[in-house]
C-alpha cells in the first residue's frame, strides 16, 4: 500500500541524500511531499555535494536545485505515514524553527516511520527524540545523538540502523541498505 511520507528539506541539504529518496520513494509508488520552512512548492533549495577524498572531513561543492513540490506552511504531519530527513548543513539551522521540531516530534510520538541520514540526526537530537534509541550518523554528529540520550551507531558508511521505527545511516553511501531497511519499516516489498 503506497504510503505518503513528507521530506524536511532546506538550503544546503545534502544533494543525493535529498534527490535519491525523493525519486526512490516515489519510484516504488509513494507519495513524497518535500518542504521547506518559509518556501512554497515550486520554490527551489539549493543543494551542497560532500564527498569523501581523504581529508579529515568531506568535501563541499555546490549541488544541483532541488524543487519543493508542497508548502511547508500548509502541511499537516497528522496526515503523512512516514518522516525523511536529509543531511547536509541545512538541519544546523532547521533545528532552531520550533515548527521543524514540532513535526519531528510528532512522527516520534505517533510511532511514524522516521529514516534519517547523515546530519539528519541534528534534528532528531534537537527535537529530543534519540532518548533510548540507537542512531547512526555522520560521526561527527556522534556527540549529539549522546548527548540526546541516544545510542551512537558507529557503523561503516555503506550501512545504516534500524532501532524500531527509526532508521538511520552516516551517510550517502549507505543509500541501498538505508532505503532498504526504511521499506522494511514502511512495509513496503519489492517483488523481483
Amino acid at each position: 500500500m503506497a504510503k505518503k511520507i513528507l521530506m524536511l528539506v532546506g538550503d544546503y541539504a545534502e544533494d543525493y541524500e535529498t534527490m535519491v529518496p525523493f525519486q526512490a520513494l516515489q519510484m516504488v509508488g509513494h507519495a513524497v511531499h518535500a518542504v521547506c520552512p518559509d518556501k512554497r512548492a515550486g520554490d527551489a533549495c539549493a543543494t551542497a555535494i560532500h564527498d569523501f577524498e581523504g581529508d579529515q572531513t568531506y568535501s563541499e561543492k555546490r549541488g544541483h536545485n532541488f524543487t519543493l513540490n508542497a508548502t511547508f506552511a500548509e502541511i499537516d504531519p497528522a496526515s503523512y505515514d512516514a518522516l525523511v530527513i536529509p543531511g547536509g548543513r541545512a538541519p544546523e539551522y532547521l533545528r532552531l524553527n520550533a515548527r521543524v521540531l514540532e513535526i519531528v516530534r510528532h512522527f516520534a510520538q505517533a510511532g511514524k516511520p522516521i529514516a534519517a541520514v547523515c546530519h539528519g540526526a541534528q534534528l532528531l537530537a534537537a527535537a529530543g527524540v534519540l532518548e533510548g534509541k540507537t542512531c547512526s550518523a555522520y560521526p561527527a554528529c556522534a556527540p549529539e545523538v549522546k548527548l540526546a540520550g541516544g545510542t551512537y551507531a558507529e557503523i561503516p558508511v555503506d550501512q545504516a540502523h534500524t532501532d524500531g521505527n527509526l532508521v538511520t545511516a552516516p551517510a550517502w553511501p549507505a543509500h541501498p541498505a538505508w532505503l532498504a531497511q526504511f521499506l522494511a519499516v514502511l512495509g513496503t516489498r519489492v517483488v523481483h
